[in-house]
Order: structure tokens, then C-alpha cells, then sequence
């Protein structure tokens, strides 16, 4: 049975119609009789959305029990029994109740697509895990319940719920969104028209990237060559020179004038390495185009014009942007230039900017040398030379003939023209030719291939070593200078892969996709096995094409060690290309190990806490939970015993014992399972709207009346908490300043505003504590100074803060003014996002005045 489809249907704000655009796609798969059902929706009260779930069955839903109240939630178990061909499961970023099988809601729908069933959701784009500081700096609300980009990223199809922000205020005007007391407050705060134009252009990029994601993947997979101009797409054509960076910022300038545009700026290394480019300029250029907001690439290609172009077509660009050439006149005798060639080949649908700047004309860092390298074009150029040419100057010289020397001299220039131009071979045979014609036409006797002066003799022999001589040198520093090229171009390219190790890049994708582009591949990936019986299984991919197997699948494959190999496949690589990879395999070699090593060194982290702990609960169960433990049994064996006749006082004394034994084993016990709670993540606050003076007082109940007083105004602004995770926190303050503050200094707790926040803070007029160790109190099993064994086992303070930042608020240490320690637990009010974990509908109420106007 095959992995089941998911359909996710992406809002830029709660109302847009999500939900009852998935109820109105579950009606048409239902009439084309399709086996849909609701495994989860929820209306929230609207009306409308709720008259669309009649008529579609409705899985029963689970009803969980956390801390006296009764929720529902999705029984995974009863979709998976009725294994329908479509669920609905409503809120993809929803946090289940504590207690259930999974934490998230998009881990259920995991179960129901590993079973095969197709899964249609919702999800908002506020709660993408990879924006929510975004959506923090437009609206001031952090959200709590998010979902990770890659689970929506992984889903079949996206479709985009849009509506514009006016007709969304007044559908909430109108009280299809929210309860009518709770529409003013949310108008006036969160569905302002600034936020929601923000958040719908947010959902709107996003959902832009991953349709440009599905293009990508369709042209490759179809071998789409031609540009489709669906998005501006800019290609940058670097060289080195101190005008990139005008062309950046040009090309930057015309990605700004259309929506998502796309700016990419690349460096081609040519072969013949003469173009000089300065590494300093690249890395500032890098370091421009990257602040910008584009992408920089380097590749490698002997043509340059051929490889841009290539290069663009194959990111599918709509433009390029070039600079005008820095050649002085006289060096257009080589050639049209780049930019002349790019604009004449780039075809109808890419259009090429040249950009002007201050370095026109000016002159490149070293001369174009086109002899720098042996090319098709001056190998045949060299045998014309050799070959045709000494046939033409001796019907030339026929005509006017002008003595043996000068001849000589002639026939001499086009051997040594010949070698510049074709190197050795061409040359050789063109001074073979050369000889031959100055024997036949002007040494005496002319017309035959005799010598009758001994002289000619040896100047026909010192002109054929003169040229071999000449030929020789002349092919020798053409292939030398051509090797010292290519030896810049490697390491170029070396100094960009050491330079990102130095970065921290350490994305093994990330190094692949440099491979890749470096040597116009089309795919790369990195091969590893246990041992050389065992088969291969990839480590890292990118690219297109069928996943290779083995390594000696691909067109290039390039072995690290024993057990690792590097495949590309695409075109097979000259060996001078092979020596670059090597290097390329090895760093891929040392990412993998290293990102393995820190994997492994997070788990032994985690390993080593965890034997902390469970070191300090053993300590702990040695002493603090024995003493009280001995304590109860010392009196119960005493009240037991028929030998002593116990009085009343007697008696009430040795129970009030018991009890306080009790009470102390209930704390540690307590304050324990909260700690481990903490450590496995698994604590998860409900969050309600209430007053301080509701959940304080209650904290209190555990200290010996008259040690603590309370000052809690009634004009403080509600709190967005846990009223269970509060009064827990609280409690533990109280408790560990009453046990430091002497007994005729009572602990004072109060509470107070400041901007959007509400502080209580429990001051205490005992010791203090210094600075540097006013961190470490927080850390569990701590216990400051001489305190006694039996004084807890240091996890009340921990406990306290691990509850206080579940909830989104600080706790911290501070000096009383005049000596003891006062603990400030910041909280926000509740102007914000409370989110229920019981319905998983988001209240949007009264915000902090930090929105998009």
C-alpha cells in the first residue's frame, strides 16, 4: 500500500475560509463518490462553516482528561480502523493535549499517510516554525503552536485561501469570524489593514518559492531548455574587476522594479586564467550580492559566453546583466568581446543589459593573450600558416626574387608564425616545406633537390634548427603558460571551498550543489558502505536525474577512502578536472564526519545530563526522601507499639509528624516528576486569560501563615498563563525565600506593570546571594551556600523557571536593596495571542502597539 497525498489549503490569517474551502472540496469528492470523512474539524462557532459539515460523516471523536477537564482531539486509532480513502484533519499546527500518542497534530496525519489514506488540512502561514519572528515583528505576538516548513513543504498540493484584508474586516465586522465582544478588540489589534497586508504578502511569497520549487523540478525532469519568463530571474556576469559591484546594485535596482524577482550573481573561471580577477574584489563582491538578498555562484567554463548563457538558461533567467568591456580599442582585433557574443546568441526570451561604469576602456589587469592556450581555432590557423603559407611566398618570391638570405629569412618567419599559432607539429612541418622550397626554387641548380654550393648546404641546415629551435620554445611556453592557468582557475576555486569551510558552511547540500554548478553537472551525490560486501546507500544528493546505486553508475566517480565515493553524472570530466574534485570529495568527506561527530556529541550531551540527573535523584532518594521516610515509620511503629502508653499531646504530636512527613515526601516528589516533565520536554502549558489575584493567594497556602504578605493590586492588566503552571512557580518562590528570610522579616510578594508585561516579584531579606552565582541557583540540584541536606534536593528554583518559560515569561535574580534576594517573574499581559490547546482556536485580541500601520 502507497504513502497516501497530502493536500494542504495555506491562509494568511484566521478567517479567510479555509476551513470551508476543504469542507466544499470534501462535498465534490463525496458526490464523485469518493470515501471522505472528518477525522477533525473544527467550526469555532461560525455559522456558515458549520452547515457545510452536514451531510459528511464524522469520525468520533477522542476525549482526553488533563487535570480535571475533559478535551477532544482526533482518535488517530478510529480513522485508522475506518481507513477511509480521504481524511479531513483541520489545524495542521495544532499541540494535542499532554498525554496523547503524539505531541503535534501533523504527526497524526504522518500515521494516517504512512497508512495509506489521503489527508486534506489547514494551516495559517503566521504558524510556519521558519517565520515566526517575522510574524513577531509585524504583528508583536509570538505564535505558540507552529509547524516545521519542511511538513508543509512535503505536502502534494498547496492551495492559497486569499482574501483581501478590507474583505476580511468586514466579514469580522460582521461576526462570521469571532464572538461579537471579542470583534472590536481584534479590529482594532491584530486584523488591522497593515498586519493583514503584511501576513497576505508573506503567504503569497511563500507559496511563489514553492510554486517556483514545482517549476524547477519540471523543467529538469522534461529537459526544458527554453526561458519561461514566470518570474524576473537576473543573472550578474562577474569578472573580478571593480565594477561588479556596480552591476549588483544595477541588477539589484531592476529586481526591486517587479514582485520576486531574483538576482544571481556568478564568476566564470576561464581556462586560460588571463582575465585577472582579485580574490579580495570576489569575496567583497560575494559579500554584496549576499547583503542584497541574491546568491553567488562560480562555475568553470572554457567558453565564457557559452557558459553564461548555460548558465542562465539553466536557473531560467529572464535577463543579464553585464558591464561594458574594459578592452582598449586595439584589443577588439581578437575578438567581439563577451558581452557583443552573449547579446547576439542569448536568443528572443533572455534579455542582456550592458551597464556602463568607471572602469570602461580602460584596460583589463593583464592582456588578452590568445595564445595562451591551444585552441581548435589557432591549430588550424598554425597549420595554414605552415603549410599554406610557404607555398605563397615561394610563388611570391618567384616573382621578385630577393637573394638566398633574405629568403631564407622569410621562409624562417613563417615557421616561427606557425609555432606561435599551432605550436611544435605545425611548425616542424612547416619548416620541412620551407626547406624543401628553398632547395628547389633558389639553390643552384634550381629545379632539382641538389645542393652544389657547400654554403647553402649549411644555411639550409642552420634554417631548419633555427625553426625546429624556435618552434620548440615557442609550443613549450604556450602549453606552460596554459598549465599555469589552469593551475589559477584550481585555485580559485580551492580558496572559495576553504573560504566556506572558514564561513562555517558546513551544509553538505550545500557543498554538493557547489560541485555541481562548478562542474556543470547534473547530479551529485555522496555514496558511502560499512564494508565492501555491504551495498552502497547515499549520504547526500542534489540534482536531478535517477538516484544512483553504486558509484560506478555515474559518468564521474571519484572514490574518498575505502568505503565513500563521490558520484556526478552529466558529462565525463578530463583528468585535469579530476585533481579539483578530489578536493571537493574529501571536504564532503570531513562535513559528513562532522556532522555526524556533533550528532553524536548532542546525544552524548544528552546521555551525560540524563547521568546527572539520574546521579542526583539517587543522592537524593539516599537522604532527602529516606529522612522523611524514616520519619513516618519511627512513628507509626511508635503509635503502634502496645509497651508505651501514649498520651493525647502524645499521640497529636507523633501524627502532626506523619503529616509533615508526608507533606515534605508529596513536595520532593512533586518538585522530581516537574523536573523530569521539563528535561523531556513534555510539559505544555494551557494558556487562559486571568487575574493575578486568582492564582497568587493559592501559591501561599504551603508557607506558615503570617511568613509571606501579598500585594496585589486590582487595577493589574490580566495575564496570558497556565493558572497550574503558575501557581506551581510561585509556590516554589515562596517556599525557597521563607526558608532563607529570618523569621521576623516576612517575604513580600508583589506585582505590577510595566509596558506589556507584568512582574510579581517574591523579595526576601535573608543572605543574598552574589552575582556570579546567581545563574547557577537556577540549575537543578543546586542548593546555595551551607544550606542542609534536609533544606530539599535543589530542584524548586529550576522547576520555577522551567515552568516560567513554558510559558513564555522570565524568571530572574535580583539584589534586595538592603540586603537579601528578590526573584522577578516577568510575564506578558494578556494583550497578546492567547492559544487554547483545548480547541486550538486563536483568540486574537488587544496587541502591543508594535503593528505595521
Amino acid at each position: 500500500m502507497g504513502r497516501g497525498k497530502l493536500r494542504i489549503y495555506l491562509g494568511a490569517a484566521p478567517g479567510v475560509g479555509k476551513t470551508y474551502a476543504m469542507l466544499s472540496e470534501a462535498h465534490r469528492r463525496v458526490e464523485r463518490g469518493t470515501d471522505c470523512v472528518v477525522a477533525f474539524v473544527e467550526h469555532h462557532g461560525r455559522a456558515r462553516t458549520e452547515v457545510m459539515l452536514h451531510g459528511l460523516e464524522q469520525v468520533p471523536r477522542a476525549e482526553p482528561a488533563y487535570r480535571g477537564t475533559v478535551f477532544t482531539e482526533m482518535d488517530v486509532d478510529a480513522v485508522l480502523r475506518r481507513a477511509p480513502a480521504v481524511a479531513l484533519v483541520d489545524e495542521l499546527a495544532h499541540t494535542n493535549i499532554p498525554g496523547s500518542r503524539n505531541t503535534k497534530r501533523w504527526q497524526d496525519i504522518e500515521e494516517l499517510l504512512a497508512a495509506g489514506i489521503d489527508v486534506v488540512s489547514t494551516v495559517n502561514i503566521q504558524h510556519l516554525e521558519s517565520l515566526g519572528d517575522v510574524v513577531e515583528s509585524i504583528t508583536g505576538v509570538r505564535q505558540q503552536e507552529t509547524v516545521p516548513d519542511e511538513v508543509v513543504r512535503r505536502a502534494d498540493q498547496i492551495e492559497l485561501v486569499d482574501m483581501s484584508p478590507q474583505a476580511l474586516r468586514r466579514r469580522m465586522a460582521h461576526g462570521n469570524i469571532y464572538q461579537p465582544d471579542k470583534v472590536d478588540a481584534a479590529l482594532s489589534n491584530y486584523f488591522r489593514p497593515g498586519n493583514l497586508t503584511a501576513l497576505r504578502e508573506l503567504a503569497l511569497l511563500w507559496v511563489a518559492d514553492r510554486v517556483d520549487e514545482y517549476l524547477q523540478e519540471y523543467r529538469s525532469e522534461h529537459h526544458v531548455s527554453a526561458i519561461w519568463g514566470s518570474r524576473e530571474r537576473i543573472v550578474v556576469g562577474l569578472t573580478g574587476g571593480p565594477e561588479g559591484r556596480t552591476l549588483i546594485r544595477r541588477a539589484a535596482r531592476l529586481a526591486e522594479k517587479g514582485a520576486g524577482g531574483e538576482v544571481l550573481a556568478v564568476y566564470i573561471s576561464r581556462s586560460d586564467g588571463l582575465t585577472s580577477a582579485s580574490p579580495k574584489e570576489l569575496a567583497q563582491q560575494r559579500t554584496l550580492i549576499e547583503d542584497l538578498g541574491g546568491t553567488f555562484h562560480h562555475v568553470v567554463g572554457d567558453d565564457i559566453p557559452a557558459a553564461l548563457l548555460d548558465f542562465a538558461r539553466g536557473v531560467n533567467a529572464t535577463q543579464i546583466v553585464l558591464g561594458s568591456s574594459r578592452r582598449k580599442t586595439w584589443q577588439y582585433v581578437f575578438g567581439p568581446g563577451v558581452g557583443t557574443t552573449v547579446a547576439r546568441e542569448s536568443g528572443p526570451d533572455l534579455d542582456v543589459h550592458i551597464v556602463t561604469h568607471g572602469e570602461v576602456a580602460k584596460g583589463r589587469g593583464l592582456p588578452v593573450a590568445r595564445g595562451a592556450r591551444l585552441g581548435r581555432a589557432r591549430i588550424v590557423s598554425g597549420w595554414v600558416v605552415g603549410v599554406v603559407g610557404p607555398v605563397g611566398l615561394a610563388l611570391l618570391l618567384n616573382a621578385i626574387h630577393l637573394g638566398l638570405a633574405n629568403d631564407m629569412l622569410l621562409f624562417l618567419s613563417l615557421t616561427v608564425a606557425s609555432a606561435l599559432l599551432g605550436g611544435l607539429l605545425p611548425a616542424l612541418v612547416s619548416a620541412a616545406l620551407g626547406s624543401f622550397l628553398l632547395n628547389y626554387y633558389y639553390t643552384p641548380p634550381l629545379h632539382r633537390l641538389t645542393i652544389a654550393d657547400p654554403k647553402n648546404i649549411v644555411a639550409i641546415a642552420i634554417f631548419v634548427g633555427v625553426a625546429v629551435s624556435v618552434a620548440s620554445v615557442v609550443d613549450l611556453a604556450a602549453r606552460r603558460t596554459q598549465q599555469a592557468a589552469r593551475l589559477r582557475a584550481e585555485s580559485e576555486i580551492l580558496s572559495f571551498l576553504a573560504g566556506s569551510v572558514l564561513r562555517g558552511e558546513t551544509s553538505l547540500e550545500a557543498l554538493l550543489e557547489r560541485v555541481r554548478e562548478t562542474f556543470g553537472m547534473e547530479s551529485v551525490a555522496l555514496l558511502e558502505r560499512k564494508s565492501d560486501v555491504d551495498p552502497w546507500t547515499c549520504a547526500g544528493r542534489v540534482g536531478v536525474g535517477v538516484p544512483l546505486e553504486r558509484p560506478e553508475d555515474g559518468d564521474v566517480d571519484m572514490p574518498v577512502g575505502d568505503h565513500m565515493a563521490l558520484a556526478l553524472t552529466g558529462r565525463v570530466l578530463p583528468a585535469s578536472d579530476r585533481r579539483v574534485l578530489a578536493a571537493f570529495a574529501a571536504q564532503a568527506a570531513v562535513v559528513l564526519d562532522r556532522r555526524r561527530l556533533r550528532e553524536e556529541a548532542d546525544r552524548a550531551r544528552a546521555l551525560a545530563e540524563g547521568n546527572r540527573i539520574r546521579t542526583a535523584l539517587l543522592a537524593a532518594v539516599s537522604h532527602d526522601l529516606r529522612t522523611p521516610l524514616a520519619g513516618i515509620k519511627a512513628a507509626v511503629s511508635s503509635l503502634r507499639s502496645d509497651d508505651v502508653a501514649w498520651s493525647e499531646e502524645d499521640q497529636a504530636e507523633l501524627l502532626e509528624g506523619i503529616e509533615a512527613g508526608a507533606d515534605r515526601l508529596d513536595h520532593l516528589v512533586g518538585n522530581l516528576l516537574d523536573m523530569s516533565r521539563l528535561q523531556t520536554g513534555t510539559v505544555t502549558p494551557i494558556v487562559r486569560e486571568i487575574d493575578l489575584d486568582e492564582v497568587v493567594p493559592m501559591a501561599l497556602v504551603g508557607v506558615p501563615e503570617g511568613s509571606a504578605e501579598l500585594d496585589i493590586p486590582e487595577t493589574l492588566p490580566m495575564v496570558a498563563v497556565d493558572p497550574g503552571l503558575l501557581e506551581r512557580a510561585v509556590a516554589n518562590l515562596v517556599e525557597n525565600a521563607v526558608k532563607y528570610s529570618p523569621p521576623d522579616r516576612p517575604v513580600l510578594v508583589s506585582a505590577s506593570a510595566i509596558a506589556d508585561r507584568v512582574e510579581v516579584r517574591v523579595v526576601d531579606r535573608g543572605p543574598g546571594v552574589p552575582d556570579e552565582a546567581k545563574d547557577r541557583i537556577f540549575e537543578p540540584f543546586q542548593r546555595y551556600g551551607d544550606a542542609p541536606r534536609g533544606a530539599g534536593v535543589g530542584l524548586g528554583l529550576a522547576v520555577a523557571r522551567g515552568f516560567t518559560e513554558a510559558m513564555n515569561g522570565t524568571l530572574n535574580a535580583e539584589d534586595t536593596p538592603g540586603g537579601g534576594l528578590t526573584m522577578v517573574l516577568t510575564l506578558r499581559a494578556a494583550t497578546g495571542v492567547v492559544e487554547d490547546v483545548h480547541d486550538g482556536h486563536d483568540v486574537y485580541g488587544v496587541q502591543p502597539e508594535r503593528q505595521v500601520s
